[in-house]
Order: structure tokens, then sequence, then C-alpha cells
């Protein structure tokens, strides 16, 4: 990674985007953060100074996205780390009890957001030699769980992709990774639950998660490893947790 690199993250309003932002920032990096939450995203830009770039952005508009990566100005317009952060879970319902809108709303946020933002990204990576891909996933795409079955395919989605393109881009300079965090405690579980904080709270109950800022140190150290070398994959529990489903709850 360059001194000084530029920085897209999506999802940046709160929780693992707003702590790679911050924890970027510290490095010196400029910064374009992208969110839906507009007054969110102001405040955050403003706490991080100069060099950052507030960009309102809904990842599932692809029209919009293109747009918003064709106007960046100098020198924001050469992106050397994308952070593919935007996602959600929604439900955690059995499939043939499942609500068709949470199906779509994170089919379109977790899959097809990830592709709108990739696409025009790492064109400019490929054309000037050099870049890294870093894509948000989950140790549920790598294993289901009951009630998970969409978000888990989602994921497993992403690391496919994210696999994919590896190939897609190899001999370009260009770099892919995934970082696959497991129990984070951000709004996460409050967005899955529809707002419902005890519910959210339970899902940490008796153990000790991963924080935002654990998985956002995870993504920098990824894109500061030397520019012949590609972390793959990163797969990052809470000691607390074995897998997607064994616990230790005290």
């Amino acid at each position: 990674m360059r001194p000084h690199p530029t920085v897209l993250i999506t999802g940046a309003s709160s929780g693992i985007g707003e702590a790679c932002a911050r924890t970027f920032a510290e490095r010196g990096a400029r910064l374009v953060l992208a969110a839906r939450r507009t007054e969110r995203l102001e405040a955050l830009q403003a706490a991080l100074g100069a060099d950052t770039v507030a960009l309102p952005l809904d990842v599932r508009d692809r029209t919009a996205v293109d747009e918003a990566v064709a106007d960046l100005a100098p020198p924001f317009d050469e992106i050397d780390v994308l952070v593919n952060n935007a996602g959600l879970a929604a439900g955690l319902d059995p499939l043939p009890e499942g609500d068709v809108d949470h199906w779509d709303r994170m089919l379109e946020t977790n899959v097809r957001g990830v592709l709108n933002v990739t696409r025009p990204v790492v064109r400019g990576m490929v054309a000037r030699g050099r870049g890294h891909v870093i894509t948000i996933g989950s140790i549920a795409g790598r294993e289901a769980y009951p009630g998970g079955a969409v978000y888990c395919a989602s994921k497993a989605a992403v690391a496919r992709l994210t696999e994919a393109l590896r190939i897609d881009v190899l001999g370009t300079g260009v770099r892919v990774s995934t970082v696959d965090p497991g129990l984070v405690e951000t709004e996460f579980s409050v967005v899955r639950f529809d707002g419902d904080v005890e519910r959210a709270e339970k899902v940490y109950e008796g153990l000790t998660p991963l924080a935002a800022e654990d998985v956002a140190e995870a993504v920098r150290w990824v894109a500061e490893r030397p520019g012949h070398v590609q972390v793959a994959e990163m797969l990052l529990l809470p000691t607390d947790q074995a897998s997607a489903t064994r616990t230790a709850r005290r």
C-alpha cells in the first residue's frame, strides 16, 4: 500500500465501516466514505478532517454508484483500497416462513451492492496497475446456521465472487481479499431484528464478541502487506466462538 493511499469504504457511517475509516485515517489515508445515512456520514467526515470526502450513496443503485465513482475529483479518483463493507442481515426465520422483503434487502445489498461498487472501482485499479479490493465477508459464508439461509447464501456468494475476481485480475497488480468475522457487536443485530434492541443484545449475552475496531485492525493489516503479498482470506473469531453455531457462554 502506498504512503497516504486513497481508501473507499462503503457502509462507512457506523460499525465496521466507521471503525475502518478511523483506522485508515490514523495512517494518513485519504478517505472516500460512502453510506446512505447522510447526517452520520457528514459527522464522521467532520471528525476525521480535510482529507475526507463524504459520498451519500446506496450501493444497490448501480447508476448512482457508477456516477459517484466517475465524478470523484483528484486525488480521490485514484482509489488504492476498496473496502466493501456495506451489508446487512434481516430476520432469523426458517426459510419456509421467511420474509421475502428481508430476502430482497439482503441479496440486493450483500451481493449486488458488492458487484455494483467493485466493477467501476476495479476497472480504475487495473488501468493503473495497482489496487486492493477487501470485502467484509462472514463466517456465515463458510457455514450455514438455523434461520440464516439467505444471509448465509449471500455471504457465500461474496466469497465466490471474491475468489473469481482474484482469478480475473491475475497479473494486473490488483490484490483481492476477504476478511470474514464471526460475532461482532455492532448495530448488525439491531438491524437484523428490525430495531429490537433487547433481542439483539441477547445474541452477545454471556460471551465477549469482537468489536468493530478488531475487524478494522485486521482490514488495515491485510491492506498493509507488501505488494507481493496477497492475503486471500482471513477468518476472525472471538475467543468465545469456535464455529458459526458453537460458542462458549457464561
